[in-house]
């Protein structure tokens, strides 16, 4: 999810406030799904500011608890992020994933086109760099 541990508090506390500056200004939403008080998942939609790119938002940071996986709350909350995209009148998609992760697989579920890979894209816990997979929507 970007994050290399051990994540500090200062590293994620500095993330939020960013995420939340970015809520507060219309730019990026936030979804959050929750069960009987508990945070089960959320997704995040990154709007684009530029004025060639109102069209389009990229989906970021997808999560599901691990007490909550295997109940269709994964597509639940790709079915809201793109209802919010619609909403915010955005028609174009975007996002990427670790190749041969469980969210590839899910994104092709949900009718994401592959766009490509990049290899040695990301670097993640143990240093080693690994390759990711681009992904869009038509919506």
């Amino acid at each position: 999810m970007g994050f290399l541990p051990p994540l500090t508090f200062e590293a994620a506390q500095a993330y939020w406030l960013e995420a939340l500056d970015e809520i507060a200004r219309g730019t990026r939403i936030l979804l959050v799904s929750s069960e009987a008080g508990e945070v089960s998942g959320a997704v995040q939609l990154a709007l684009v500011t530029k004025q060639n790119g109102l069209h389009r938002a990229e989906v970021q940071k997808l999560f599901v608890h691990t007490s909550f996986r295997r109940r269709g709350l994964a597509r639940a909350l790709m079915s809201a992020v793109e209802e919010s995209a619609r909403a915010s009148g955005r028609t174009l998609l975007v996002l990427d994933t670790e190749q041969g992760s469980i969210a590839e697989m899910l994104y092709e579920k949900c009718g994401y086109t592959r766009a490509g890979v990049i290899p040695q894209y990301a670097r993640i816990g143990d240093g080693t760099l690994i390759s990711t997979v681009l992904f869009y929507k038509l919506l």
